[in-house]
Protein backbone atom coordinates (compact mmCIF):
# COMPACT_ATOMS: atom_id res chain seq x y z
CA UNK A 1 0.00 0.00 0.00
CA UNK A 2 1.38 3.41 -0.94
CA UNK A 3 1.92 5.96 1.77
CA UNK A 4 1.87 9.65 0.97
CA UNK A 5 4.95 11.75 1.65
CA UNK A 6 2.91 14.02 3.91
CA UNK A 7 1.82 11.02 5.97
CA UNK A 8 5.39 9.73 6.18
CA UNK A 9 6.79 13.03 7.44
CA UNK A 10 4.36 13.13 10.34
CA UNK A 11 3.59 16.82 9.80
CA UNK A 12 0.74 18.13 7.73
CA UNK A 13 0.49 21.76 6.70
CA UNK A 14 -2.54 23.83 7.67
CA UNK A 15 -3.98 26.67 5.64
CA UNK A 16 -4.96 30.02 7.17
CA UNK A 17 -8.35 28.57 8.22
CA UNK A 18 -6.68 25.69 10.04
CA UNK A 19 -7.77 23.18 7.37
CA UNK A 20 -5.45 20.27 6.74
CA UNK A 21 -3.87 21.13 3.37
CA UNK A 22 -1.62 18.07 3.50
CA UNK A 23 -4.62 15.77 3.53
CA UNK A 24 -6.23 17.71 0.68
CA UNK A 25 -3.00 17.56 -1.33
CA UNK A 26 -2.71 13.84 -0.65
CA UNK A 27 -6.30 13.23 -1.76
CA UNK A 28 -5.70 15.29 -4.89
CA UNK A 29 -2.52 13.34 -5.63
CA UNK A 30 -4.41 10.02 -5.32
CA UNK A 31 -7.51 10.98 -7.28
CA UNK A 32 -6.51 13.90 -9.49
CA UNK A 33 -9.12 16.23 -8.01
CA UNK A 34 -9.47 18.41 -4.96
CA UNK A 35 -13.28 18.12 -5.03
CA UNK A 36 -14.16 15.80 -2.13
CA UNK A 37 -17.36 14.44 -3.68
CA UNK A 38 -15.59 13.67 -6.94
CA UNK A 39 -12.67 12.13 -5.05
CA UNK A 40 -15.02 9.84 -3.10
CA UNK A 41 -16.69 8.75 -6.34
CA UNK A 42 -13.31 8.09 -7.95
CA UNK A 43 -12.24 5.96 -4.98
CA UNK A 44 -15.46 3.92 -5.19
CA UNK A 45 -15.10 3.42 -8.94
CA UNK A 46 -11.48 2.37 -8.53
CA UNK A 47 -12.47 -0.19 -5.90
CA UNK A 48 -14.81 -1.77 -8.46
CA UNK A 49 -12.07 -1.62 -11.12
CA UNK A 50 -9.74 -3.44 -8.73
CA UNK A 51 -12.39 -6.14 -8.17
CA UNK A 52 -12.79 -6.53 -11.93
CA UNK A 53 -9.01 -6.75 -12.36
CA UNK A 54 -8.80 -9.53 -9.76
CA UNK A 55 -11.56 -11.41 -11.61
CA UNK A 56 -9.86 -10.93 -14.98
CA UNK A 57 -6.56 -12.23 -13.58
CA UNK A 58 -8.24 -15.30 -12.06
CA UNK A 59 -10.12 -16.01 -15.30
CA UNK A 60 -6.96 -15.49 -17.36
CA UNK A 61 -5.12 -18.03 -15.21
CA UNK A 62 -8.00 -20.51 -15.39
CA UNK A 63 -8.28 -20.11 -19.17
CA UNK A 64 -4.54 -20.62 -19.65
CA UNK A 65 -4.58 -23.78 -17.53
CA UNK A 66 -7.57 -25.20 -19.43
CA UNK A 67 -5.98 -24.38 -22.76
CA UNK A 68 -2.75 -26.08 -21.70
CA UNK A 69 -4.77 -29.13 -20.68
CA UNK A 70 -6.47 -29.23 -24.09
CA UNK A 71 -3.08 -29.03 -25.82
CA UNK A 72 -1.55 -31.75 -23.65
CA UNK A 73 -4.57 -34.02 -24.19
CA UNK A 74 -4.45 -33.43 -27.94
CA UNK A 75 -0.70 -34.17 -28.14
CA UNK A 76 -1.01 -37.26 -25.91
CA UNK A 77 -3.61 -38.66 -28.29
CA UNK A 78 -1.37 -38.12 -31.32
CA UNK A 79 -2.97 -34.85 -32.39
CA UNK A 80 -1.36 -31.65 -33.52
CA UNK A 81 0.13 -29.01 -31.26
CA UNK A 82 -2.17 -26.34 -32.68
CA UNK A 83 -5.57 -26.21 -34.30
CA UNK A 84 -5.32 -23.08 -36.42
CA UNK A 85 -9.03 -23.03 -37.27
CA UNK A 86 -9.80 -22.81 -33.56
CA UNK A 87 -7.31 -19.99 -33.08
CA UNK A 88 -8.81 -18.07 -36.01
CA UNK A 89 -12.29 -18.55 -34.49
CA UNK A 90 -11.11 -17.06 -31.18
CA UNK A 91 -9.34 -14.17 -32.90
CA UNK A 92 -12.45 -13.37 -34.92
CA UNK A 93 -14.73 -13.52 -31.84
CA UNK A 94 -12.55 -11.03 -29.98
CA UNK A 95 -12.12 -8.80 -33.05
CA UNK A 96 -15.87 -8.60 -33.58
CA UNK A 97 -16.53 -7.78 -29.93
CA UNK A 98 -13.62 -5.42 -29.26
CA UNK A 99 -12.11 -4.34 -32.56
CA UNK A 100 -8.37 -4.28 -33.18
CA UNK A 101 -7.62 -4.27 -29.45
CA UNK A 102 -9.67 -7.45 -29.16
CA UNK A 103 -7.43 -9.15 -31.69
CA UNK A 104 -4.38 -8.19 -29.63
CA UNK A 105 -6.04 -9.42 -26.45
CA UNK A 106 -6.94 -12.72 -28.11
CA UNK A 107 -3.35 -13.19 -29.28
CA UNK A 108 -2.16 -12.72 -25.70
CA UNK A 109 -4.74 -15.19 -24.39
CA UNK A 110 -3.77 -17.75 -27.00
CA UNK A 111 -0.10 -17.36 -26.18
CA UNK A 112 -0.79 -17.75 -22.46
CA UNK A 113 -2.48 -21.07 -23.14
CA UNK A 114 -0.20 -22.59 -25.75
CA UNK A 115 3.07 -20.72 -25.37
CA UNK A 116 4.87 -18.80 -28.10
CA UNK A 117 4.79 -20.13 -31.64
Amino acid sequence: MMTDVAEQSGSLAKNHDGADTGATAAATARTGTGDSAAAERIVAIRERIDEIDRTIIALWQERAALSQEVGATRLASGGTRLVLSREREILERFRQALGADGTQLALLLLRAGRGPL
